[in-house]
Parts: C-alpha cells; structure tokens; sequence
C-alpha cells in the first residue's frame, strides 16, 4: 500500500497518477477467491512474473498481498485475475482510508457469504433432518424419480448461487495447470451430485442397493463451508485490533498558526516548519519540537510506558501521543509518512506480512497437499470399488467425497499468519516493533544477550553525583570554574558538569587560550587564572600533588562513578565525580532474563573498574570492559562459535555491525528513531522491561504456531484414512461427506480462534 505523503499537493498528484494507471513503490491489494496456503504460493508467483515487480508477500489470513516495485497495478490484477483470482487495488490515501475501504470489502463478502450459507442450509437441512429421521433417499418408483429430479434442480441452483466460487476457483485452477481447496470442495460435490442425477436419470445401470442419492450432501457442504468461511472472515478481522488501534492514533486534523492565527486543516496539509498547537486532551498530529509552553505527554499507547512525559521547550513530541496538561506550540519536524506513528504502522504491517521459516515450510507442504489428496481420494475409491461390500459404487462414491471434502488444508495456511499477525501486533502494543518474521522466531530461540553498558542498562546521560572539595572555596565557585572551562566541549562528562552548573542557576564564563589534551583533559585561562581538569595522569604529569584526594578517587571509581580531578594555579582545588546512573528497572529486567534461562553479558568501553561496579549493581557476571565497537562483533562471533544462538542489545549506532552480526539484534530507540536498519526488533521505551517482553512474545507467538500447525497437521492425518474408510472393515464406521465438511469448515475457525488466544497474553515482570 503507498504510504501517506507529506502534504495535500503530493496527495493529489498520487491519486492522479493512480487515476491513470501510473505506477508507485508500493501497492496493496486485496485477494479475493484465496482459500488454502497452496493459493499464496501461486498469486506470488503470477505477481513476480509482472514486469517490474521486485517483490510480493501475501498475507493469507488478511487476503491482502503487498507488492514492491514499479509495476503497472493494472498488469498486477490482470496477473492475479489470469492465475484465478479476483484482486481489487487498494487506493491511495491515508492509513485511515485503506483501513476502512479494506473493511468495507470484508463486510460486503461477509454478507454475501451468509446469503449464500442461508440458500444452501434452507435445502440442505430439511433433507439432512428426512435423511435422519428414516425417509427414504433412494430412487426405485417413477414418483421418486421425479420428486429427487426437482430436488436435484433445487440442488443445482444452490450450486450455482451459493457454491459457484468454488467451481469458477477450481476451473481457473485446472486452466493453470495447479488445484487448491476449491479443486476439492468441487470435486466432492460436484461428483456426488453428478452420481445422484445418474440415479435419477438411468437407475437401471446402478445397482439396486446403490440407487442412494446425496444431494443433501451436496447443499449441506457447500452451506457449511460457506458458513465457516464467513465465521472464519469475522474471527480475523479481531486479529488485526492492533494495527487498527495504532492508525486510531493518528489525528484527522492539525491546529496550525497561520498569519498569527490558530487554523485547523487536514493532517495531510501540515508542512514541515509550520508551528503547531496543541491544547490539553488533543493528539499530538505530527512529529515536532516545543517552541512554547509546558505540559505532559501520554505517550504509552507507542512506548507502552505508563506514566506521562513533562516536555518543555527543545523537547520533542511524537504524533500519536495525547497531550494531558499544558497548551503548547511546537514546530513540526516530520509530517506524513515520516513520522514515528507513519513508520510505526508500516513496520507492523511488513512485519504481519512477512513469513518466519515454520510457516514457510507450511505453504511448501501445502503445495504438495492437494495433489495428495486427489490421489489419495481416487485410490479410495478404486479400493472400495475392487474390494468393499455392495453397494460398492456407493461407497466408493462417499469416501471418494469425504476424503477431498475434508482434507481441504484451509487450516494449514491460517496456522502461521493468523498467530503472526496476533502476536507482532500484541508486541506493538508494548513498545516493541518487529521487523520480521524471522526475527520473530529467532528470538525465542535466543540464550545469550549481550548488553551494551551505557544507554542501554545505563540513562546515556551522565550526571554529577559528587563534588570533594580539597580547598577553602564553595563547590558553587568550583562548579562556576570548571562549566566555564568545559562550556566549548561536547564530551558527555563535559556536558554534564555544564547541566550540573545550569541547574545551579550558574552561567559559565568566558574562558582563554583553551587547549584539550587529548586522553587527559583540558586547560584554559579564566578570570586570570589557569585552569587545569583531566584524569590523575595528567596532575602527576604537571607535578601537581593530588595524593590527599587519590583515595577517594578510587573509591568514587569503584562506585561506577568517573573522578576527575581541578586544579587552579597548580593547586589541587576538588574531585568532581560523574556517573551514568542506572536505570530504574535495569535491574529487575536482568532478572527476568536471567530467570527465563538467558545468559547475560555486559559488553562496554568504559574502563574496568567501572564496568565491574555496574555489573555488580545489576547482577550480571559476565561482562567485557573496555572494548571498542569494532570488536564487539567478534565476541559476538565468539559467543556463536560456543552454539549460543545470540541477542544483541544497544543504541543501534555504535553497536550497528554487532547488532547485524546477532542472530537477533535489538535497539533501544525513543519512540521518534524507530528505523534503525541495523536492528531486528525496535524497543521504543528505554527500558530493559521491552526486551524481556519481546522475547516473551515471540515464545508465546510461536508456541501458539506450532499448537496451530499440529492441529492441523493432526486433523489432516487422522481425518484422510478415516474418510478413506479405514476404520470400516474393524468397526462399521465410514464417515459422512456433510460431516467432513462440517469438520473441514470448523478446523479453520478452531485456528483463528486459537491465534485469538495471544490477545489476552501479558507478559509477566518478575
């Protein structure tokens, strides 16, 4: 489907374009006449043929296929339509707008699908409830010949109205050389009706005790089946809650001023600068920075965290978020289909269309399946013709149905997509954003997460923590000093001691003939003085006497806090100690790793003794300190050369080739960073909580996978020789065609309802 743009104008031109069949990047139609896994197979294949096309992903359980490339949409359902099946673009336009037109359709096929069900059971059942009850469903006088002739009328009209689907899906599939459910479903029926008319047309050549007819077998099944379909349609619709909720998020409309007046527009018309407003209950409508005004900001419905944000001037907002206190005004810095929101969505949707290695192994088997069936069914019935009890036309006739009847692999094909769909989307909802369905397997796989040490367990944002005076001068004076010597740096520790200073209500000053000496601090002229602040190398290299405070460097070192020592005028002044601080709930996240049997490493630059106290505090043993990020991706390496199948956790920059290299890799990103290519997965809060819950998830998700695929794997297996006639010749039993079909149309629902499951999971904090 084509992303939002940024503005009206290019709004236009796209629908214009589309108007008169030019082509875009990325196009999105829905599928309709798509019944079991064999289908995604061919319509990707048809699609890949189109001149153009880079690359095609259906999702089955949505019926929609995403289409990369420049291809002409025309020659894409032209493609699909030649492969035997409907396709219907979807237009452009906003997320909203796609969303609604793709549930419009959906509700127009379900109403017809219940039409159909109702014409087909309103025959179906009367017969079925005669045939119970005793009544006679054999043909041996002129009367019944007559009677069973209108019936058989009636029955074909029914196959017309209410099954016509299925036999257009199975011609257009026998016209490409392939079969799929609707091959199935019908042959059975159609070969059931067509031996019910020979019984009724020329009795003579049948035997006595074969002259059954099955008619209500024929209205009963395609009845069934239509009604599990149209239970199966609204089932999945539940599962794509999430990705309705996030473009719920989105606001319509955008309060701009303009002309120093408030004007409210189309959220496609904001412009990147323009200054928006924001008053308090209202959403955040685009990407911006505060230019004025305070307020909190409830930001959990993208990050999952609970409590609302204070932003001020300089802060950023995120679409999507609901502004709870203040009115602010903030200039907007990514519209359309940039924003966080934009990307959030569009990840969440490749990630549900995207296929983990289990469910290709599904589609696969399912493209073998039908033919199986076929022939599997044919043998049946040469068996029962060769071999069974009279009537043995009749039986060969009933388990000839039953077995292509019930086998249809509808099951098969929702098993994978349906839980993925449920389970990216439930992980979207708790700040985690999945790119892929590998990654999505492959992480409840993982046994060893590497962390990198700051911004990761750590803020990333150094603070002052402590301040030893070695002088007869206030810490005030000293903090004044040193923030004016380090006001020109962009070192994190210099920044800190500036912020340290501005929280102070102290300005720095102006400093002279500044000089950074590199690995050892820095030195400057101020207010006549000379200024000196770095490691203690650097006070013994300048033979400056530091031993009074050496002691409790080394103890603030041991802390996990960085000492640095200030002299003045060649006099050792005080130690200002910086530190990381760890988060919150660093800790307790560890923990909950460490509780689901996941080895946990610390990887850090940061020197030794900082590393160690950090590990110390949150309870990891293992734990590698200063290595560059060059050389995080041979332990990485390392690690994988010990069959650990390895997370990477970091801030998805530095850490990008380890992150790559990973068989999983995370980045901890702000809710506005979310793209970051080097990651597998994305967790938009800062807490370590995220990663913990995405690992869940993703064992949840492929838990309810696999409950999936062997439910139907087990249904297939066991329902085939039973219908095949099996258990007759030890316990009487052969199964009816209408109850294989009930069964057949009730294993797809049992599936979707199963993936429905995932929407109650809640992963628990320890």
């Amino acid at each position: 489907m084509s992303e939002p743009t940024t503005d009206l104008h290019l709004s236009q031109a796209a629908a214009h374009d589309l108007e008169k069949g030019f082509k875009r990047d990325t196009q999105e139609l829905i599928i309709e006449g798509a019944g079991c896994a064999s289908c995604v197979t061919k319509i990707e294949g048809a699609i890949k043929q189109v001149p153009g096309v880079t690359g095609a992903e259906m999702n089955f359980a949505q019926r929609t296929v995403s289409v990369s490339g420049d291809a002409d949409r025309k020659a894409l359902v032209k493609a699909i339509e030649k492969a035997g099946y409907n396709a219907k673009p979807i237009a452009a336009g906003s997320d909203n707008d796609a969303m609604e037109e793709k549930e419009k359709a959906e509700w127009a096929y379900y109403k017809r699908l219940m039409r159909e069900m109702t014409i087909a059971l309103l025959l179906g059942v009367p017969l079925m409830i005669y045939s119970i009850v005793g009544g006679e469903m054999t043909v041996t006088t002129n009367s019944e010949r007559l009677v069973w002739l209108i019936v058989g009328l009636l029955t074909l009209g029914v196959m017309v109205f209410s099954g016509k689907h299925f036999y257009i899906g199975a011609w257009q599939s026998f016209k490409n050389h392939s079969a799929n459910m609707d091959t199935l479903i019908a042959l059975g029926t159609g070969t059931a009706w067509l031996y019910s008319m020979v019984v009724v047309f020329a009795p003579d050549i049948v035997p006595e005790m074969a002259r059954h007819v099955y008619f209500e077998a024929t209205a009963m099944i395609i009845g069934l089946i239509d009604l599990g379909l149209a239970l199966e349609l609204k089932a999945r619709g539940r599962t794509s809650q999430a990705i309705k909720r996030l473009i719920g998020l989105q606001a319509k409309t955008a309060r701009v001023v303009r002309d120093e007046k408030d004007v409210d527009i189309a959220i496609e018309q904001v412009l990147l600068n323009d200054i928006v407003r924001a008053r308090p209950g209202e959403k955040i409508p685009v990407d911006g920075l505060v230019v004025e005004g305070h307020t909190a900001i409830d930001e959990s419905m993208l990050t999952g965290e609970p409590m609302p944000i204070e932003k001020k001037e300089g802060d950023e907002v995120v679409a999507g978020t609901l502004n709870k206190t203040g009115s602010i005004l903030f200039k907007a810095t990514r519209v359309g289909k940039d924003t966080a929101l934009a990307q959030i969505i569009n990840m969440v949707k490749r990630a549900q269309n995207s296929k983990p290695p289990i469910g290709r192994l599904a589609d696969v088997i399912s493209g073998y399946f039908v033919p199986v069936v076929m022939i599997v069914a044919v043998v049946s019935a040469l068996v029962w013709l060769n071999f069974g009890p009279d009537p043995a036309v009749a039986f060969a006739i009933v388990s000839a149905t039953t077995v292509l009847i019930i086998a249809c692999p509808c099951a098969l094909g929702l098993a994978t997509p349906m839980s993925v769909m449920v389970g990216v989307g439930k992980a979207a909802e708790a700040g985690v954003l999945i790119r892929n369905g590998e990654a999505l397997q492959m992480a409840s796989k993982i046994t060893a997460m590497v962390l990198d040490k700051t911004g990761t367990i750590t803020l990333g944002s150094p603070k002052v923590t402590d301040i030893v005076m070695n002088s007869a001068d206030s810490e005030v004076t000293v903090l004044q000093m040193v923030a004016s010597l380090e006001s020109g740096s962009e070192h994190p520790l210099a920044l800190a001691i500036v912020e340290s200073a501005q929280e102070r209500g102290l300005q720095p000053g102006k400093v002279a003939n500044f000089n950074a000496i590199a690995g050892h601090g820095v030195e400057a002229d101020y207010e006549g003085k000379r200024l000196l602040f770095g490691n203690e190398k650097l006070m013994r290299e300048r033979n400056i006497e530091c031993e009074s405070l050496v002691e409790t460097a080394q103890e603030l070192a041991t802390q996990a806090k960085t000492p640095m020592y200030f002299a003045v005028d060649d006099q050792l002044e005080a130690i200002i100690a910086v530190a990381d601080p760890i988060k919150e709930d660093s800790i307790a996240a560890i923990k909950r790793l460490q509780h689901n049997g996941i080895r946990v490493i610390m990887l850090t630059g940061d020197n030794r003794a900082t590393a160690k106290a950090v590990a110390e505090k949150v309870g990891i043993t293992e734990y590698f300190a200063e290595v560059l990020p060059q050389d995080k991706t041979d332990k990485i390496v390392e690690l994988q050369m010990q069959d650990e199948i390895v997370g990477m956790t970091g801030d998805g920059i530095n850490d990008a080739p380890a992150l790559a290299m990973a068989n999983v890799g995370f980045a901890i990103g702000t809710g506005t960073d979310v793209a970051i290519e080097s990651a597998d997965i994305t967790l938009m809060r800062g807490s370590l909580h995220g990663l913990a819950d995405a690992i869940a998830v993703s064992r949840a998700t492929l838990r309810n996978i696999k409950q999936n695929l062997f439910g139907a794997f087990i249904y297939n297996a066991a329902g085939v020789p039973v219908a095949a006639g099996v258990l007759y010749p030890f316990f009487g039993l052969l199964l009816s065609p209408v109850i294989a079909g009930a069964a057949m149309a009730f294993s797809s629902l049992t599936v979707v309802t199963n993936a429905n499951r995932l929407r109650m999971f809640k992963a628990q904090e320890h």
